[in-house]
């Protein structure tokens, strides 16, 4: 039975600690948060782009804490699950690692690659494990993608086209809007895509981007082509400036030798579509749940059966940094900018 242990109590740690509540295997023992703390066993619910905004009952027997030093510090506690700014992220995850504790942390590691290579030096001396919470790795369709690009099953990749974009969050703001410590849109919303790219195709040999800044003084709307081993075209655009009532959106087309893939979440049932000549419109079965779900499960699993996380690491949550930094910096000077192996 794994003890966990979250730190943040906004959007994301409410749907973190949701998550934790349908698995077995593992128990929420404590929380901290400076700001806001759960009153009789109830946390005021944060609305977001996937999940809904409802209360969440924590129970009463769960300690809690202003202080996350003194979660870390709780010899109850062995998952530490980090959910707070993104500038917070390396001190949190090195103190826990340091502390003999597991630790989950919410992407992106850091703002910069120079930072995350002091949670990926920590974890590596640490006799714990750590994984970023690279969700899509693990959401329904794009694990599919991803078994499909790997295997070949319909010959290999030629074109494929990544979109997720929101209007600006609508919490957390005064981290969020100071770009220089949360990177925008860039490193909030679209390195999920950036990610997932590496993850099917590999390091990107280069990149070529064009962004706006809108909210953060960073970039927070990105259109990226990836030059990627293979030759396949490979492009991602993300952000956060859209208007009004546009929904939160995410979707990806993949072009295969010998079919199309196409998945749009605000399909429902039929979110993942196939495409194949001669044949009728597919749709592919997917499992009733989200990335969260396999994500934290996955963590809970490795963590009690002893075996370290493979599927995202350390390195990959470094790397994906280490994309994004080209993408802004392709931004910036309006050059493609290549990327060391």
């Amino acid at each position: 039975m794994t003890h966990i242990g979250i730190i943040g109590l906004g959007f994301m740690g409410l749907v973190h600690i949701r998550t934790y509540q349908k698995i077995s295997g593992c128990k929420i023992v404590a929380v901290a948060d400076a700001f806001k703390a759960p009153v009789k066993g109830v946390i005021a619910g944060v609305g977001g782009n996937i999940t809904d905004g409802d209360t969440v009952h924590l129970g009463t027997d769960v300690k809690v804490y202003n202080n996350p030093d003194d979660l870390i510090a709780d010899p109850n506690v062995h998952l530490v699950d980090i959910c707070v700014p993104t500038s917070d992220h390396v001190r949190l995850s090195v103190a826990a690692l340091k502390a003999g504790k597991h630790v989950v942390c919410e992407k992106p590691m850091a703002r910069t690659s120079a930072l995350c290579r002091e949670i990926v030096e920590a974890a590596a001396s640490a006799q714990t494990y750590f994984m970023p919470a690279m969700c899509m790795r693990f959401w329904p369709g794009w694990d599919w993608l991803k078994q499909a690009v790997e295997n070949n099953t319909y010959g290999k990749v030629l074109a494929a086209r990544f979109r997720r974009v929101s209007g600006p969050p609508g919490w957390s703001r005064g981290s969020y809007f100071k770009g220089t410590e949360s990177g925008g849109g860039l490193f909030d919303l679209h390195i999920h895509d950036t990610d997932f790219i590496q993850h099917c195709f590999g390091r990107p040999k280069a990149v070529f981007s064009q962004g706006q800044s809108v909210f953060s003084g960073a970039v927070d709307h990105v259109v990226t082509q990836y030059i990627v081993e293979g030759g396949a075209c490979v492009s991602a655009e993300g952000g956060w400036i859209m208007k009004g009532s546009h929904p939160f959106t995410m979707t990806f087309t993949v072009n295969f030798e010998n079919a199309t893939a196409d998945f749009d979440i605000s399909r429902g049932d039929g979110m993942l579509k196939l495409y194949q000549d001669d044949k009728p419109e597919q749709i592919i079965k997917l499992e009733a749940t989200d990335g969260y779900m396999g994500e934290l499960s996955y963590l809970i699993h490795c963590i009690n059966n002893g075996t370290a996380p493979t599927t995202v690491t350390a390195r990959d949550g470094m790397t994906a940094v280490e994309i994004c930094e080209a993408e802004e910096e392709s931004v910036t000077t309006g050059k493609l900018v290549s990327l060391r192996g």
